[in-house]
């Protein structure tokens, strides 16, 4: 599957806010956007007033850039949360919610989605107790994600469930940091999905 590879503080940068890519850099003086809160390129710096299309798409893309999905994917998930009951723009965030990878991170077994793809993709995790390496996985409510026993006794892995101790997991979510695993217990609400997105606007671009 395809993956931007690019330097991600200038996402963060263009699109005008952190969106916290780059996990514990982003909380210090180091950050790209709180040195340089400007857009990248030479013209970075001029004020321009966007269009109704431009805020649009730049929703969109900020949503794209938080949970690592390209284009294509990104419209599949639009698809389908359009195909859903309920509102359309409150399912594709709960679609985007129920990524595997988005799931590792919110248990705080990683500290970001992008660190989290990579060791979902490295065979490092269960859903009840079959090894899944496939970050667009969509968990369920009753999945339990844990580390694999061989990855356990690792000094990473022993890092980060000392970190997830210290975080506050969704209420959709329940982690036992202790014993490296965590479980779904339902499918996150709007207001349980913390993410500075305006959903509404990517459903106004997608049905033009």
């Amino acid at each position: 599957m395809a993956r931007y590879t690019g330097p991600v503080c200038r996402l963060c940068r263009r699109e005008g806010i952190k969106l916290y890519l780059k996990g514990e850099r982003c909380y210090t003086d180091k950050c790209a956007i709180a040195r340089r809160p400007y857009a990248p390129g030479q013209h970075g710096r001029e004020r321009r007033k966007l269009s109704e299309y431009g805020l649009r798409l730049r929703e969109k893309q900020k949503a794209r850039r938080i949970y690592g999905v390209m284009e294509r994917q990104f419209r599949r998930y639009f698809e389908r949360a359009a195909k859903e009951k309920g509102v359309t723009g409150e399912n594709l965030l709960r679609l985007l919610e129920r990524r595997l990878d988005n799931v590792v991170y919110r248990l705080g077994f990683a500290s970001s989605r992008a660190e989290a793809r990579q060791l979902v993709r490295h065979g490092h995790f269960t859903v009840n107790g079959r090894k899944v390496d496939i970050p667009s996985y969509l968990v369920e409510p009753g999945d339990e994600i844990a580390v694999r026993e061989k990855s356990k006794e690792s000094p990473k892995f022993q890092e980060l469930a000392a970190q997830a101790a210290h975080r506050t997991p969704p209420a959709w979510l329940e982690v036992d940091a202790a014993n490296m695993k965590g479980k779904v217990l339902s499918l996150p609400t709007r207001d349980q999905i913390d993410v500075p997105i305006q959903e509404h606007l990517i459903v106004e671009l997608y049905s033009k």
